[in-house]
């Protein structure tokens, strides 16, 4: 068995592999213009953010109906549950689909398909979280939000992800305050490509109470001496950011010090069809490459559910601790 642990910084769309992604474009009549499932891999190896944006979001076109939006959320699942994960707490990109005709209730009830009967048949406990794209306009993310509305007992929070720089937290104030009246919690992408001062914004401006990736912050000391005494917790994707260059190598991999100074950090897999690995294999790479001993392990997983949205049912909260704390490496 593989150490218990909650996933908090995954992107479903990001779940999805080339075999399923030709599976669905066979069922929905839709050609990609790759000749099988291993050119597609092939397609996977990006430069930056932007190159595995620009297939991100080319490879959504296959998924139509809810039925898509079911296997694609029952298939990570079941990735997740075989790697340890006992909760995920999942981002969704609905403008992205929503600007190609598709409506709000086809996703969210797709995947609340398979979400909604994730216990049962996986042994995980879910959220949803809906996440704004940064680079399109504050006025389509208060739009997106209104969509919501009617979904909003199948979803937790919001997040804001896409392309970082150029995009500050800043923008995003007035949707942010409208899900706060909403009683959504609020975490957001900061401090990955984008500088420290993005994650500062994000807490003062936006009122996040988690930070997706924010490994940018030990550029300053400041900001991680208000991060440890505020126990913001961090949603770090090591593999996700060494191929995205965020790093050069997972040996040069802040984590280490980020835990040595005290943050509150969680080891997550982000994308990982595209970025080479799921939950566990993160915790894996990290232990090989960063030398990581089972206390630093534990004390990650112990931190994926102190940072999980699970205020609503502390007793499972609290289970799942115990599975962290019985667990024999």
């Amino acid at each position: 068995m593989s150490l218990p642990k909650a996933e908090l910084h995954l992107h479903i769309e990001g779940t999805l592999e080339p075999e399923l992604a030709f599976d669905l474009a066979a069922r929905n009549g839709v050609k990609l213009r790759y000749a099988d499932t291993e050119e597609l891999r092939e397609a996977y190896r990006f430069e930056d953010l932007q190159s595995f944006l620009n297939l991100y979001y080319e490879l959504m076109t296959v998924l139509r109906t809810e039925r898509d939006f079911e296997d694609l959320a029952n298939a990570y699942l079941a990735r997740a549950a075989a790697q340890g994960v006992r909760h995920a707490e999942i981002f969704f990109d609905p403008q992205a689909h929503l600007a190609r005709g598709l409506d709000m209730r086809t996703v969210v009830e797709g995947l609340w398909r398979a979400l909604g009967r994730s216990e049962e048949n996986h042994g995980v406990s879910t959220r949803l979280i809906l996440c704004f794209l940064r680079d399109e306009s504050a006025d389509s993310a208060l739009e997106t939000l209104e969509a919501a509305r009617p979904y909003l007992d199948r979803i937790t929070g919001i997040g804001l992800d896409s392309a970082e720089v150029g995009h500050p937290p800043a923008k995003f104030r007035q949707v942010y305050e409208t899900a706060a009246g909403l009683g959504l919690r609020r975490v957001a992408h900061a401090g990955e490509e984008g500088p420290p001062e993005y994650i500062t914004q994000s807490l003062d401006l936006l009122g996040i109470e988690r930070v997706d990736h924010g490994l940018r912050c030990m550029e300053d000391p400041e900001l991680v001496e208000r991060l440890v005494r505020e126990r913001i917790p961090l949603t770090l994707c090591p593999l996700s950011n060494v191929r995205l260059r965020t790093v050069d190598t997972l040996a040069d991999h802040p984590l280490p010090a980020m835990l040595d100074a005290g943050l509150l950090c969680t080891v997550n897999s982000d994308d990982p069809a595209y970025f080479g690995g799921y939950a566990d294999d993160n915790f894996h790479a990290v232990r090989e490459s960063l030398g990581l001993t089972e206390d630093r392990l534990r004390e990650l997983a112990r931190n994926s559910f102190l940072a999980s949205f699970l205020e609503d049912d502390e007793e499972r909260r609290a289970r799942y601790l115990a599975e962290v704390d019985a667990y024999v490496f």
